[in-house]
């Protein structure tokens, strides 16, 4: 099925982003390739990156020069007519998001143009820039929902990596000029060029949804798919939208599949035996996230604990666990995964600072009663208020009173 999209047009599009990217004459690289250039499709904006990613190169690679690939493709990609669906989708969600990022872009640029001083500057910008890392939630949900739903719908999609990475670097910017903003020794000119950074690169992510990714992504799913996608959406947050509410009768019928598996027999062993409800509330009350990738690398169950620290959605399921991280963390994955699989090693640990939690990660390689490999376990922990224990506890307390 994808070979078949991989037309002649396609592959000549490819050596013409390979010579931009070589740093090429662009203007007779353009001439070259005029006509192809001039007929791009979003579908076959994908096609070309999964061919140079195919062909080795990183996203960190592509990145920067995919700016300036995308402006040539812009009229092309700009005339292209799809059908959006309905404004209660999922997609029709993250659309009324990306409106909302811009209007506070558009605040931040009014505060940049005022004839204030640094100081006030600063005393007005911190807070617009703190609370644009609420959008966080926009990226993890395309990053949770859509781009793996779209991986299985084609092979080629596997350049969402790309739109991951993009994701990261918007997230590293934005960190970055707030650890600047708080500088006591901050100056107009470098805030300003941290600022245009930014601005540009949360703008230019909009750009790209809008002509290639929400394009392509309408054309392929079934008004079914989107609700499916919006109800998985339900569990994070809306960036400066009102959160959508759903009906009980809705959730219940999203849950009648989970129902009538756990009624269908038990798990038994020699140390007793659970009803599958039994599990899932076990499962889901220890305070961690589990996530378990079995032998073929790819994402077979996760639990759905109170507090998530890490997001997870359903469409992961079946997911080939590379593509759940993002392009810079997908080297130590594999490391891990294969040291566990030669068995030169059975466990990973981490311990990192995330939304003012301290938090440990641990990987654990499982094998069955032969020894043979079957995947790895990961356990997160918040592990904030264990680190501050001292001394003894061995009377009854609680520490809700």
């Amino acid at each position: 099925m994808f070979k078949e999209e991989l037309t002649p047009r396609v592959q000549q599009l490819a050596r013409y982003v390979q010579g931009l990217m070589r740093q090429e004459n662009g203007k007779e690289l353009y001439l070259q390739y005029k006509e192809e250039i001039e007929r791009v499709t979003p579908q076959e904006v994908f096609a070309i990156f999964y061919l140079l990613l195919q062909k080795g190169y990183q996203p960190t690679e592509i990145l920067p020069h995919l700016d300036k690939v995308i402006n040539v493709f812009y009229k092309s990609l700009a005339a292209y007519v799809w059908e959006p669906p309905a404004e209660s989708s999922f997609l029709g969600y993250l659309r009324e998001e990306n409106k909302a990022l811009v209007a506070k872009l558009n605040e931040i640029k009014k505060i940049i143009k005022q004839e204030i001083s640094l100081a006030e500057k600063q005393k007005q910008l911190l807070p617009k820039l703190r609370e644009l890392q609420e959008f966080t939630a926009h990226y993890e949900k395309k990053e949770n929902i859509l781009f793996p739903l779209l991986e299985k719908k084609r092979e080629k999609f596997a350049g969402l990596s790309i739109m991951w990475a993009l994701h990261e670097e918007i997230k590293t910017l934005l960190k970055a000029v707030i650890s600047y903003l708080e500088r006591a020794d901050c100056t107009e000119s470098k805030l300003n060029n941290l600022l245009a950074k930014l601005i540009f690169a949360m703008q230019g992510l909009v750009k790209k949804e809008e002509l290639i990714l929400f394009p392509v992504a309408s054309e392929l799913f079934a008004a079914t798919e989107w609700q499916e996608m919006q109800m998985q959406s339900l569990e994070y947050d809306f960036p400066f939208i009102r959160k959508p509410k759903t009906s009980e009768k809705a959730m219940a019928a999203a849950m009648q599949k989970v129902q009538s598996d756990a009624a269908s027999g038990l798990w038994q062993t020699a140390t007793g035996s659970l009803d599958f409800e039994q599990i899932a509330m076990i499962l889901n009350t220890l305070p961690l996230d589990i996530t378990y990738v079995d032998e073929q690398n790819k994402v077979r169950f996760f639990t759905r604990p109170k507090d998530r620290i890490f997001p997870r959605s359903p469409a992961v399921i079946g997911r080939d666990v590379k593509n759940c991280h993002p392009p810079g963390s997908v080297n130590t994955v594999t490391e891990i995964i294969e040291s566990f699989r030669s068995g030169r090693q059975d466990q990973a640990m981490f311990w990192l600072q995330a939304k003012g939690k301290m938090i440990l990660i641990q990987y654990f390689a499982l094998r069955d009663a032969a020894g043979k490999y079957r995947g790895v376990l990961e356990v997160s922990q918040d592990i904030t208020e264990i680190t501050k224990l001292e001394g003894e506890r061995r009377l009854l307390h609680w520490d809700n009173k």
